[in-house]
């Protein structure tokens, strides 16, 4: 798949990229004359996350493009850790002034959290953003034993692994109702190899900020804003639940569709909070129906 490059911002407040600016990665696969549809990845993934739903859109006739977040694989890594939701969603929005046409957004948890800041706190009496968006197991509210069990994740092993097989074991316990893959060709495009080890492609630094974020009177303020912008939306909505998901409960997931009426909603079984991943082929084929009910594929007009 072709790389893209998006500029973001002037790179002023960041040392050592003020010359050439800040610029987020993506990979684009499809017809570029075709509706677009951005995938947002979620926290410590990479666009590689999203499996093979970025080609099963094209060959359906959407324009898919696979963004890395900031301080994610191969986009700018922020020295002054500028990775709030408002860094995301200003480098969403800088992205969407780029392409041609207005994009569906698919979101996965943070990418999700991404779409719902940069569409649902749009200026008052401005055009949408985007032509769609499907939440992937995320809301405004979640599970705290599930974000709990996130972050305790990926704080270990920062100080990388010796070899892939130790990087798998460490996924496997994580996620133990995905059958582990032999090959880690996959896994390999989400780490990164220097000095005899293996590393996540992310950047460290963010995970203390979004723990600070997550204590009990940051985290009242958080979903707050969020419902407020859910209940701003007006485009054609979906979340997609996984069936097993410890972050999007059932009770969650009808808090936010009391919030948002004209959402629409599925829980893909046997799926955890990474849906794309435990359940590809499910997952995408609910993307598919959704989008083609509300944004049709192949040129937009």
């Amino acid at each position: 798949m072709p790389l893209l490059r998006f500029e973001t911002k002037s790179g002023l407040e960041e040392p050592g990229l003020k010359k050439r600016g800040f610029f987020v990665t993506a990979e684009a696969v499809g017809n570029p004359a075709n509706q677009p549809v951005l995938l947002l990845h979620g926290g410590g993934q990479t666009r590689h996350s999203w499996g093979d739903s970025a080609h099963v859109l094209a060959d359906a006739g959407w324009y898919a493009i696979a963004l890395d977040a900031r301080g994610h694989g191969d986009s700018d890594w922020s020295p002054k850790a500028h990775y709030t939701l408002d860094d995301l969603a200003h480098d969403l929005r800088a992205v969407i002034a780029q392409l041609d046409r207005k994009p569906a957004l698919v979101g996965a948890s943070m990418g999700g959290m991404t779409a719902l800041i940069a569409e649902g706190e749009r200026p008052a009496g401005s055009d949408s953003l985007c032509t769609a968006i499907v939440l992937v197991d995320i809301a405004p509210r979640a599970e705290q034993k599930g974000i709990e069990r996130i972050f305790s994740f990926m704080s270990r092993n920062l100080d990388g692994f010796a070899s892939l097989d130790e990087a798998a074991d460490a996924v496997a316990s994580y996620l133990p109702n995905r059958a582990r893959p032999s090959d880690h060709s996959r896994l390999e495009k989400n780490l990164r190899f220097r000095q005899g080890r293996y590393y996540w492609h992310w950047d460290p630094k963010m995970l203390a900020l979004w723990q600070r974020n997550s204590a009990p009177d940051q985290q009242l303020q958080h979903e707050e804003r969020l419902y407020r912008a859910a209940r701003s939306l007006t485009v054609p909505t979906l979340i997609v639940r996984g069936g097993i998901s410890d972050v999007v409960s059932e009770n969650v997931m009808a808090e936010f569709l009391d919030a948002v009426p004209h959402a629409q909603s599925i829980s893909v079984a046997q799926a955890g909070h990474m849906v794309a991943g435990d359940s590809n082929h499910a997952f995408t084929r609910a993307v598919i129906d959704f989008l083609t009910n509300n944004v049709p594929p192949g040129q937009a007009k």
